[in-house]
């Protein structure tokens, strides 16, 4: 199919209804999800519940390499498939469903460098935690993504993982960070994030936007976590404001739709916010 062909199914497809069973996809969540895929799922969802948009959520062992892009989550939407955040707002908002279409040119460009502060920092050090800390990788990480897979599949999947996540790191300059220096930086975030936040309910006061979907997926991913220490978490309860919007995000959004969060029944889950 042409460029052109492909471009014109999608906005037919864009333009369609949003259908009663539209799917999420994510990793297993009792054995398999690490922090990383677990704060962007939480993020989608947390997005999708925020427009309104209801949806399904599949645990599959083979979600990533389902996925379109090879990583999670992906929905999947009358015949369309879509991965990561970024794309799934533009999808939706194809769809007529934006939640920052109210900020001025000012705000929105304000908010997407927000959004690329938290990925190049948060979700990078999630990754490197997970992958380039030996101990980490070798209790948690490497234990849990090869989970659903047996031997000697699950060893050559789980090292094959880490050399490509290393493999990043080495190529952004992060591979020569120590712990405590991605500790520092994750603190550093939270405190550019807290203090864009204030007294405010939301980051753009008192509407959510994507940047509020993403920012407690993995606040409150990182919260609710069990790794092989408190070191990550404790950076993010310095900030008493993230720890209040994180609550007010979870309880208007998760606690009134499901009785409990999104994040409260995996074993690799501490349970609940402090």
């Amino acid at each position: 199919m042409s460029l052109a062909a492909e471009a014109f199914v999608s906005q037919i497809a864009a333009a369609e209804p949003w259908p009663e069973k539209a799917t999420l996809y994510q990793p297993l969540k009792e054995d398999q999800i690490l922090l990383s895929d677990s704060a962007s799922s939480l993020a989608v969802q947390t997005f999708l519940r925020m427009c309104g948009l209801p949806v399904q959520v599949s645990c599959c062992a083979n979600a990533e390499y389902m996925s379109p892009s090879g990583k999670v989550p992906f929905i999947h939407v009358g015949n369309q498939v879509v991965s990561e955040l970024g794309p799934i707002v533009q999808f939706i908002k194809a769809k007529g469903h934006s939640l920052s279409d109210w900020l001025d040119d000012v705000q929105k460009a304000e908010m997407k460098a927000y959004m690329e502060l938290v990925n190049n920092m948060l979700l990078t050090a999630e990754l490197y935690i997970q992958w380039c800390d030996d101990y980490t990788a070798t209790e948690i990480s490497r234990p849990r993504y090869s989970s659903p897979y047996s031997w000697p599949l699950n060893h050559i999947l789980a090292y094959q993982k880490q050399w490509e996540v290393r493999r990043k790191m080495n190529a952004i300059g992060w591979s020569g960070k120590s712990l405590e220096q991605v500790y520092e930086d994750v603190s550093q975030c939270c405190q550019a994030l807290s203090q864009r936040l204030g007294t405010q309910p939301y980051f753009f006061n008192k509407q959510p936007t994507e940047l509020d979907a993403l920012v407690f997926g993995h606040l409150f991913t990182i919260l609710t976590t069990q790794l092989t220490n408190d070191e990550l978490a404790e950076k993010v309860k310095s900030y008493t404001n993230l720890l209040s919007f994180c609550h007010r995000v979870e309880q208007t959004y998760f606690k009134e739709h499901d009785g409990e969060s999104q994040s409260g029944s995996s074993r690799h889950s501490k349970g609940s916010l402090p």
